[in-house]
């Protein structure tokens, strides 16, 4: 790819980008919602006992805020092939390249990685009710869903972005950890 590289996270990379970074703001994809859309059998699944994490779900008028990273040009093709390594593990995700509205009013083309609804791991439409259970009890690779869950509803809030779907998630699977 041509720098200047800027990838747009919407989940795990808002808190753990992993690679160098020269400049982050928050920026909105239209077309797209975010979702627990995607059965995690690596990082907080397994084969046996499937998480769930996010991915961009495209849905005519949704959009999506998050965080546009711009990557530093040094080492850029290590910090790329790190980054593929870890979202297209298995596949599930496309690497796209989408236009993003940046806080400040620019316009960028950003690295963006989203589902593919024809994959096996897609699992768009579940409740609300069953992914907190699944969330609840999975545990991959990296740790537990619940981590991970957390972990983003507090970026999310910290950044004062609102997701009313991820809100409820966290409390119910609160409620679900504490009985």
């Amino acid at each position: 790819m041509q720098s200047p590289v800027w990838v747009f996270g919407y989940g795990s990379l808002m808190w753990n980008p992993e690679f160098p970074v020269l400049a982050r703001q928050i920026a909105r994809l239209e077309g797209y919602h975010r979702s627990f859309c995607m059965r995690s059998v690596h990082h907080r699944g397994t084969a046996e006992e499937p998480g769930l994490v996010l991915a961009l779900d495209r849905q005519e008028g949704a959009h999506c805020d998050g965080v546009a990273f711009l990557m530093d040009d040094h080492g850029l093709e290590a910090s790329l092939a790190a980054l593929r390594a870890r979202e297209l593990v298995s596949a599930a995700y496309l690497e796209t390249v989408q236009p993003l509205t940046l806080r400040d009013g620019r316009q960028v083309e950003a690295l963006t990685y989203v589902i593919d609804p024809d994959h096996v791991q897609y699992c768009g439409g579940l409740p609300l009710e069953e992914q907190a259970h699944i969330i609840a009890r999975a545990r991959g690779q990296r740790g537990p869903n619940t981590e991970y869950l957390h972990n983003t509803a507090s970026h999310l809030a910290e950044l004062q972005l609102t997701d009313p779907e991820l809100d409820w998630l966290a409390r119910r699977v609160r409620e679900l950890s504490a009985a």
